[in-house]
């Protein structure tokens, strides 16, 4: 939490002046049982209605005065809280967009959308109650003792003994709970995780016709959380009945102990209401004592787990090159091996091979043969274990990440779109693009009937994720907006997956058709899609199993024969 402080720094007013005003709110308020007992000692006792009107209007004034000060002192401790949060949220946004894909993927996705909502929100509560009540209960408890012992020393005996034994059941309550309530949350979490994964596969679920078993899952982990939530609230709920019984019972003591005092003269009736006064509000300071330390409790293990995201530091270190080699080599690949963290074997084992500038590359093989890890490290997306990827004759890690990345358009496997207009999802390409530009990169990526047929030409509405929009509408937006940037490499993951032969082969011819100096790279299961191509990368397990033309690896390799022959007939071969 301490290095979670330094966002606090430009609120230092604010986190000052709340806690001084929640003191001063304090302060009136334990004013209020001299003023009762000035009411009953002398306006009742004396029949001075004046004089309890005057001092009922003193009461009322504690507690206006008291409602501005707790208002100011809640403005003072949001400001700075809400500041606080937005601060924390911002810094650590900027620290995972600098994380590599190594870090994102050891640390997850949902954990880090976790952090960043649920956890910040938790800390920036816990920081507004630590301002606003922090030093409030204790000065209340501490005060109300106190004032006991200006007005009889015999009688405020009776705190110095509750006082302890309320905090010893108070805190020994919330020193039980606090451990069940870390349980409650994983059992909420567990909730949620099945929640999140119905929502998000409900197509799958009902395709395979599993709502009932689903159902089932929800209903066993919503049992347990029931269970566990039920069982450690009895044991927080025990804290009312200890507590008030304990208050009751010194109200009694005080209650014997004042008639004694009064009888003897020692003490006046009001002051013995007043004392009783202070022992109730000691009461409630000290349960809303334990429930703010239960908040801390959840904020700090919040704060520790931003810490330990931001305290991440990213393997991969900036370049610091922005000028272009003079290699007439786009990519090369030299004697490359990679290996995911943590992974036991090498996804790529001594990749080596050399695209020449306006050349297309074809990638092929099966199913985890390394496909997408080879073009990851095009863009550095992840770094070699050895050897070396270069462009135009510079190792990719001495680039800055700009001007690699604004070299490449890259269509990942998964089509992604953002929410807005088809136009702003395609700017992303290159924002300055006027709509000729856009209309254009359409056209090439076959995708301009998705416009033309669409309310709104480019301005037309785009939902999360591309929802309103089929498989292969989306995958041809995301060539177009890799198309607008006029990449010098184009990288197609395994991107007209969801095309038909004759889409995909329009689509080959177009992008054939552009800047002759642009080298592509066609990642593909489809032989069709990459016999076309200047060379074509045969992967088995990791490694190069044949590198070549279409006809000189439907000679010589035996994996490309397979793939290709389990596509079309031996005596069917198609021609480019």
């Amino acid at each position: 939490m301490k290095s979670l402080l330094k966002y606090l720094k430009n609120y230092k007013k604010e986190s000052v002046l709340g806690p001084l005003f929640k003191l001063l709110e304090a302060s009136f308020e334990l004013l209020i049982p001299i003023v009762m007992a000035r009411i009953i000692d002398i306006g009742i006792k004396n029949r001075d209605l004046n004089y309890v009107l005057a001092m009922g209007g003193v009461m009322v004034a504690l507690g206006l005065i008291g409602l501005v000060c707790s208002l100011t002192a809640q403005y003072f401790a949001a400001k700075a809280a809400v500041g606080f949060g937005t601060a924390l949220r911002h810094d650590l946004f900027v620290h995972i967009q600098s994380l590599s894909y190594t870090e994102i993927d050891m640390m997850g996705t949902s954990t880090l959308m976790n952090r960043m909502t649920n956890d910040i929100n938790q800390v920036q509560s816990g920081v507004n109650l630590v301002l606003r009540l922090f030093l409030r209960s204790p000065f209340i408890v501490f005060g109300a003792m106190v004032m006991a012992f200006t007005i009889d020393v015999k009688a405020a005996t009776v705190f110095v003994v509750t006082i302890p034994v309320l905090s010893i059941v108070v805190f020994g309550v919330m020193i039980i709970s606090i451990p069940m309530y870390r349980t409650v949350q994983e059992r909420l979490d567990k909730v949620l995780q099945i929640t999140r994964e119905n929502l998000s596969g409900v197509r799958v679920v009902r395709a395979f016709n599993k709502e009932e078993a689903e159902k089932k899952a929800f209903s066993d982990a919503n049992d347990l959380l029931v269970k566990q939530q039920i069982f450690v609230g009895k044991i927080s709920a025990a804290m009312n009945p200890l507590t008030y019984v304990i208050i009751n019972g010194a109200i009694v003591l005080l209650i014997w102990t004042g008639a004694w005092e009064v009888k003897n003269s020692v003490i006046t009736q009001g002051e013995v209401v007043a004392l009783v006064n202070y022992m109730s509000q000691i009461l409630v300071e000290l349960v809303k004592l334990a429930n703010l330390i239960i908040n801390i409790t959840k904020s700090l293990a919040c704060a520790r787990r931003i810490e330990s995201v931001l305290k991440t530091e990213t393997s991969m270190a900036e370049g610091s090159r922005t000028d272009r080699g003079t290699d007439d080599a786009a990519v090369r690949f030299e004697h490359v091996t990679f290996k995911y963290a943590g992974a036991g074997e090498p996804s790529l084992t001594d990749i080596n091979f050399t695209a020449r500038r306006g050349q297309t590359i074809g990638i092929i093989g099966g199913t985890g043969s390394g496909k997408t890890s080879l073009i990851n490290l095009i863009p550095r997306f992840y770094d070699v274990s050895s050897g070396r990827v270069s462009i135009d004759g510079i190792d990719v890690r001495e680039y800055t990440f700009e001007t690699l990345r604004n070299k490449i358009g890259i269509v990942p496997q998964k089509a992604v779109l953002f929410k807005g207009t088809i136009a702003d999802n395609l700017k992303w390409g290159r924002q300055e693009a006027s709509d000729e530009d856009l209309m254009e990169a359409l056209k090439t990526a076959q995708g301009a009937e998705i416009v033309e047929g669409k309310e709104g030409g480019l301005n037309a509405e785009v939902t999360q994720g591309g929802t309103n929009l089929s498989g292969g509408q989306r995958q041809r937006l995301t060539i177009a907006r890799a198309l607008v940037r006029r990449p010098e490499i184009l990288i197609l993951d395994d991107s007209a997956s969801a095309l038909d032969y004759a889409t995909d082969a329009k689509l080959r011819r177009a992008i054939g058709a552009l800047d002759p100096d642009m080298t592509v790279f066609i990642v593909s299961q489809r032989a069709a899609s990459v016999w076309h191509a200047d060379q074509i990368i045969v992967l088995d397990d990791g490694e190069v199993a044949g590198l070549g033309t279409h006809e000189e690896l439907l000679k010589n390799c035996e994996t490309y024969q397979e793939i290709y022959y389990s596509q079309f007939p031996k005596e069917g071969q198609a021609n480019a």
